[in-house]
């Protein structure tokens, strides 16, 4: 790969003006694209070939009015005054008129209509039916039904809109969730001392993102791609973008303080660290792409996104940096303020790395215990973590569809925010007339309605001489346990109607949808973690040729998700400094959380134990002594790992600002996760581990030896660097 890698680097610096040229027509074509076509992307979660599903397809197909989305008007009186007073019938009768004519709306349904009154009288729930589905709904739609209120907002009523349509409305990226490039700008200047050399990791970062998001973008008017994946997708293209190039440019400002020729420390800086940068791409996306063996297309289209935007940014970092390298030539190299050593590089013994090294390594056995022992502390909230999909009760402070839902929940009980419909095929009904029929539904309505968790259950509402349809609405919200444990009861009932009856059953409706959409996260969630977790011991096994390698980076990874894990239940389900990244409301984790953290996480964590190692492997092969690499080979990678750390942190943590139920954990959970598997595991846990266990870190049975195949990461196999002579390096037009 070395090899490979080398020659591409110094073919594309010596071809640098093709290079550019390519990358800049590529990114032209991308913006004109969207600007002609623009963007389509869908934010519904569904499971094909769920119940769920299949009775809400049933339902479109039968019934369009009630297989589309709905929204819920609420209309709140005074302090001490009723919504059905005669005073406010007006106003209420006007915005519900307008509504009926808004955009996509097929039916409206006034409190008279769904008896949604509050026992004090006080508020009144009207139902505004669509005949599409979130993803259907047009630009436009919801901003004119909120339009409609003002008739009743002047007859002195509080009007608030919400409700199903309002699930998933998109997620925008502002001017906040950048400021983390900004930071890492900073961070790039003080690590390199340049403005040239730090621009460099944030311009290829920008082109990776642009032609990586842009594409999708474009790809979203042939596939369901949502909103989230886009949002994942720049997160991490500009995480690894900004990093992997730092990777590489740091080592060739290294051989070009040593004196070597630029074209020639491009080529090997790709080379070398360059191989790094390749595997641990193809670590991410291996991880982000098995995120399809979970069989739920929004989660497949997510990870085949985050998969691409890394893609895109090493192959940016891998082509277009060496260019950027020809342009800048010898403004690159740093002004050493000794002689450098013959050789390359050496590594500092006065540096923070070396003394955080030296302290670390001083008693490894202690140092493991110590790191183990405080991560499983922070690990121990995880043991509660509970998992659901967001609901308008976690939408921002202020919304009018959070003020709708908190409405609901306080006088008419959590339970109608996500009310469950029950799909009745009446087709084998054992009922030998209409009326018998009739009884038998309302007899299975009240069975229904009998079930521990079910506030009310209306009566069955004929669809076709086929299909009828009941609502459930349970007493505890969409994302509760019991929900979720009601769902289940409703299903279980199914066989001993139908046996009895003749009439079968199916819970849908987008809570059912949820329920069965986390469900299956849940239980994919091990296989899952056991398909990482193989990955990670085979691709370092093969890299390192080493048994303890492999093994002490997966149980640190484990550490550092359930580290993770952890942080995230104390913030978002018990509220500890929730206040402080602004959270709407405590409770459930998204659902595939889990998931993404590991596959993303795994594939960062790859990235900083590459450097570390093979910085420490590179120093043994050369001297021989184990311990003594350990200590003369982890302070190389210190300086580049800390400051690609803080980086992507600094990224993730822009994204925790958002008010997006979905993305701020996850971007909570990525940015925690990074400082510690970085901080703690590869530049703390890892040393001590290989200090402690010494020459035995490298030890690898014969028979696999010969098995396994050899995979060239350092540079070992390159050719030597060309000598220069003394005091003139050749500089890149020289070179040309």
């Amino acid at each position: 790969m070395a090899t490979l890698l080398y020659r591409l680097g110094r073919l594309a610096f010596r071809r640098r003006r093709i290079v550019l040229a390519v990358w800049a027509l590529v990114s032209a074509a991308v913006v004109a694209g969207l600007g002609v076509v623009g963007e389509d992307t869908d934010d519904t979660f569904t499971i094909p070939g769920s119940e769920s599903q299949q009775a809400l397809d049933t339902l479109g197909r039968v019934y369009p009015a009630a297989g589309g989305t709905s929204a819920q008007i609420v209309f709140t009186a005074p302090e001490g005054e009723k919504a059905t007073a005669r005073k406010f019938q007006a106003g209420i009768a006007a915005t519900l008129k307008e509504a009926a004519d808004a955009p996509q709306v097929t039916a409206v349904l006034s409190p008279e209509q769904t008896r949604a009154v509050s026992k004090d009288g006080r508020s009144a729930l009207a139902q505004v039916q669509y005949s599409v589905s979130n993803a259907e709904l047009a630009d436009g739609s919801l901003d004119a039904l909120e339009d409609t209120i003002a008739p009743a907002e002047k007859a002195g009523l509080t009007v608030s809109v919400g409700g199903q349509a309002y699930n998933s409305t998109g997620v925008d990226i502002s001017a906040k969730e950048v400021v983390g490039v900004v930071i890492a700008l900073i961070i790039l200047v003080i690590t390199f001392g340049s403005l040239l050399a730090a621009g460099m990791p944030v311009l290829t970062a920008v082109v990776g993102v642009v032609i990586g998001a842009g594409g999708l973008l474009l790809v979203s008017h042939l596939t369901a791609i949502s909103s989230t994946a886009l949002t994942l997708t720049v997160m991490l293209g500009l995480a690894v973008g900004i990093d992997y190039t730092l990777f590489i440019l740091s080592r060739h400002r290294d051989q070009l303080k040593a004196g070597m020729a630029t074209d020639e420390s491009a080529a090997r800086a790709i080379g070398t660290s360059g191989s790094a940068v390749a595997f641990a791409a193809l670590t991410v996306i291996i991880a982000m792409v098995g995120l399809s063996v979970v069989g739920i297309p929004f989660l497949t289209a997510m990870g085949l996104a985050g998969a691409g935007g890394v893609a895109i940014a090493a192959l940016v970092a891998l082509t277009l940096l060496p260019a950027l390298l020809g342009f800048a030539g010898d403004r690159l190299r740093p002004r050493p303020k000794k002689k450098p050593a013959p050789g390359g590089r050496t590594a500092p013994q006065q540096t923070l790395g070396a003394r955080w090294v030296h302290t670390v390594t001083r008693i490894p056995a202690l140092t493991v215990v110590l790191v183990t022992a405080g991560l499983l502390v922070v690990a121990w909230p995880a043991r509660d973590l509970r998992l659901a999909l967001p609901d308008n009760g976690s939408a921002a402070q202020g919304t009018t569809q959070r003020e709708t839902y908190d409405t609901i929940s306080e006088e008419f009980g959590p339970g109608l925010n996500g009310p469950l419909l029950i799909l009745m095929n009446t087709d084998d009904a054992k009922a030998s007339s209409a009326a018998q029929l009739t009884a038998e539904l309302n007899t299975v309505r009240k069975e229904l309605a009998a079930t521990k968790g079910v506030a009310l259950a209306s009566a069955a509402q004929r669809l076709d001489p086929e299909y009828a349809l009941l609502t459930v609405v349970p007493t505890t919200g969409s994302g509760d346990e019991a929900t979720k444990d009601l769902v289940k009861a409703l299903r279980d009932k199914e066989s001993p109607i139908r046996s009895r009856t003749g009439i079968s059953l199916q819970v849908t409706g987008q809570t059912a949808v949820n329920v069965d959409v986390s469900q299956k996260l849940s239980d994919s969630l091990l296989t899952f973690a056991i398909v990482v977790v193989g990955l990670c011991l085979l691709i370092l096994l093969i890299v390192f040729r080493s048994l303890v390698v492999p093994v002490k980076a997966t149980v640190g990874f484990l550490l550092s998700v359930a580290a993770s894990f952890g942080a995230v239940v104390a913030v978002f389900q018990w509220g500890w400094a929730a206040d402080l990244i602004d959270v709407a409301r405590t409770g459930p984790v998204v659902s595939f959380l889990p998931i993404i953290l590991m596959a993303v996480l795994f594939g960062l964590a790859m990235d900083y134990e590459v450097f570390v190692v093979s910085s420490i492997h590179e120093e043994y092969a050369h001297g021989g002594d184990a311990r003594r690499a350990v200590l003369t080979g982890s302070p190389l990678a210190f300086r580049v790992v800390t400051a690609a750390a803080l980086i992507m942190v600094a990224v993730f943590a822009g994204f925790v600002t958002m008010q997006d139920a979905i993305v701020k954990p996850i971007a909570f959970a990525l940015a925690f996760g990074v400082l510690v598997d970085a901080f703690l595991i590869r530049m703390t846990f890892v040393p001590a581990v290989l200090m402690w266990v010494g020459r035995a870190g490298w030890w690898l049975p014969r028979g696999l030896r010969k098995i396994l195949p050899n995979v060239d990461i350092e540079g070992r196999d390159l050719p030597k660097p060309p000598a220069q002579p003394s005091g003139t390096p050749a500089t890149a037009s020289e070179r040309d």
